[in-house]
């Protein structure tokens, strides 16, 4: 350009000028601000901006008749020693770059009353009710106005709200509470704010984007799980994940117990849990609670406590009455808890100022469980678990919920445990007696322990609509206590299941009586009855079939007689016996059998059929003749 010319002309404050040097363009700074950072502030910081890629470009600012020149970015402090603060004065900064000069329009400020804050650092929210709670560092110790704008998200468009900032002695921070939000959904939200205290304030700039995830508003749903070791249990804590919503900037669990699940023993543990939901340690015997919170840039959800009661132990010991008086083992972890409320109060740990105070504080009568624990390779063990008391008594109570269910012969008696704390000792077992109340007998008791871990029995062979008193009562040391009392009948004998139970009888003792009479019929028919020889069946009767024509028999029978074994010997048989002799057709038949042949066949079928009645031999005389069969047999 061969000519400067000034593109407006606001006022006699506000001007634009131009000085061009071997025709080159100047474009000129932007007007200065120049302000403190807040009230108490002794420094003011002034900026400007130009746009130039110039790396030669310096600076000169103007406070009226004052200048700071030589001034190589668009920002500097200056303190207020040099500068006037409660008159107005015109304002403009200077940029040389060597070939050109050019100037910004002047302002006219009064620097006392200008005051610009920092953008808001530190940022905060928490979700109460309905309301977001925006907490941020306070840049002075005055309320301040803040401006907030918040979405769901990028595809919606900002919301505004202006307000007053309330100031935090004890945090020294801006709180403003932005209501009528959804709690269940999450927010990207910035905010600027400034100063109420002077007259002229300038907003300052926009806090980075912060997101702000939905509100945890459930409890956690915690399971535990329990694995049994030798002197310690893996527990397993686990849950359900929050929604997604709360957990857009991510979740952390912690988890706190009172117990040493982590390490070694008698020490709490404070576990921090990013995005997880399962935790996995070791306890000891002893009591433990647990408790699981979710947080995220929010709040925290409520607690959930699981609480994991000490391992049972039905048939404790007692403890050595010089338990309290031993040394104290600084590699072991004692642990004393009272019964109460049938659970356990931790009233002592292994520090010598606890064991003090809990040699002081004992009382009778009262059950106290000791725990000792070891710490091997960083895991709990409990090596010993007993019950002390101080002093013994009798249980203060009788068995509670005492219920019987009777027969005509039995009774089943039912119970409740005398509670822990009512028991005032050890208990050692129970009380169980009778008496069969009757007017003609002389009444007798008849009673029987039960274990303290057991509250059933049975009692058993009793008498038939008959009373009884019966009894129960917790047993110490120290005596028997308080008697839980009943006084029953016990049933008639139901006529019907009477007859069934006799005709069952009955027909057990019939069914065996004949089993019987059958195994001995059979013994005694073999040698009443014995069994008649097999007929032996040959291949000549086909062949007589075929021949009857050609055969011309005839068979006579004489005098026959039978004599016994024993006097077989002695006496002769005198058999006459008329048999014509067959003719040449029969002695050409190879299958004709003799009277010989015959009875030494019949007498070895009688020998493989009884081997067993070796002692008497029977002597059968059979005559075979177109199958005809005299048997006659011995007594």
């Amino acid at each position: 350009m061969d000519a400067c010319q000034s593109d407006s002309i606001e006022s006699h404050t506000q001007m634009k000028y131009c000085i061009i040097l071997e025709n080159t363009e100047c474009e000129a700074p932007s007007s200065p601000q120049c302000y403190r950072r807040n009230n108490e502030s002794t420094v003011y910081d002034c900026e400007w901006s130009m746009k130039t890629t110039h790396r030669n470009v310096t600076f000169d600012l103007y406070f009226g008749d004052i200048k700071h020149e030589g001034i190589r970015e668009t920002h500097a402090q200056i303190n207020e020693e040099e500068l006037i603060k409660y008159r107005r004065i015109d304002i403009w900064v200077e940029a040389d770059k060597g070939d050109s000069v050019c100037k910004s329009t002047k302002t006219s400020v009064v620097l006392n009353e200008t005051v610009k804050f920092e953008a808001p650092q530190d940022i905060s929210v928490a979700w109460f009710q309905k309301q977001l709670n925006v907490t941020w560092k306070a840049a002075e110790k005055y309320p301040a106005f803040a401006e907030v704008w918040f979405r769901i998200d990028e595809t919606k468009p900002w919301e505004k709200r202006l307000n007053t900032t309330e100031f935090s002695h004890s945090k020294m921070a801006y709180q403003l509470a932005v209501g009528n939000l959804q709690k269940n959904t999450s927010y990207q939200v910035k905010l600027r704010h400034r100063t109420k205290v002077t007259r002229n304030p300038l907003w300052s700039k926009w806090s980075p984007l912060v997101i702000v995830p939905a509100a945890l508003e459930d409890k956690l749903e915690v399971n535990v799980t329990l694995e049994h070791l030798e002197g310690a249990r893996k527990v397993t804590l686990m849950w359900k994940p929050v929604h997604h919503a709360a957990a857009v900037t991510g979740v952390t669990y912690i988890l706190r117990d009172t117990q040493y699940s982590g390490g070694c023993p008698c020490k709490k543990k404070t576990t921090n849990l990013t995005n997880r939901t399962e935790y996995t340690g070791y306890i000891s015997y002893s009591p433990v609670n647990f408790s699981v919170i979710a947080t995220n840039k929010a709040g925290s959800s409520p607690t959930a406590i699981k609480h994991v009661p000490a391992e049972p132990a039905p048939n404790l010991k007692a403890c050595n009455k010089t338990l309290l008086d031993e040394k104290l083992n600084k590699t072991n972890c004692l642990e004393w808890y009272r019964l109460q409320d049938g659970d356990l109060r931790l009233v002592a740990r292994k520090t010598k100022r606890d064991m003090n105070a809990f040699r002081k504080g004992i009382m009778d009568y009262v059950g106290y469980i000791y725990f000792e624990h070891l710490c091997i390779n960083e895991r709990p063990k409990t090596v010993q678990m007993c019950l002390y008391y101080k002093k013994e008594n009798v249980p203060k109570i009788a068995p509670q919920d005492f219920t019987f269910n009777e027969t005509h012969s039995s009774i089943t008696l039912s119970w409740n445990a005398i509670p822990t704390e009512d028991r005032r000792g050890v208990l050692t077992h129970y009380n169980v007696c009778s008496v069969q109340l009757s007017s003609d007998d002389e009444q007798k008791q008849e009673c029987h322990h039960v274990p303290a871990s057991v509250a059933v029995y049975r009692l058993e062979n009793l008498m038939p609509v008959t009373k009884y008193n019966i009894t129960v009562a917790g047993v110490t040391s120290a005596g028997e206590g308080p008697k839980a009392t009943v006084t029953l009948n016990t049933q008639l004998i139901n006529p019907i299941t009477e007859r069934l139970t006799f005709g069952l009888i009955v027909a057990f003792l019939f069914i065996f009586l004949l089993l019987v009479c059958k195994c001995m019929w059979k013994r005694m028919k073999k040698k009443i009855l014995p069994p008649l020889p097999t007929l032996p069946i040959l291949e000549f009767a086909s062949q007589q079939t075929k021949n009857r024509d050609m055969l011309e028999e005839k068979e006579m029978v004489v005098t026959l007689q039978q004599l016994h074994p024993k006097d077989a010997v002695e006496t002769t048989t005198q058999l006459n016996i008329d048999i014509e002799r067959p003719r040449v057709s029969d002695r050409r038949r190879g299958n004709a059998l003799s009277p010989s042949s015959i009875q030494q066949e019949l007498r070895g079928s009688k020998e493989e059929e009884m081997p067993d009645q070796e002692e008497e031999q029977m002597l059968a005389l059979l005559l075979y003749r177109n199958r005809l069969v005299f048997d006659m047999n011995t007594d």
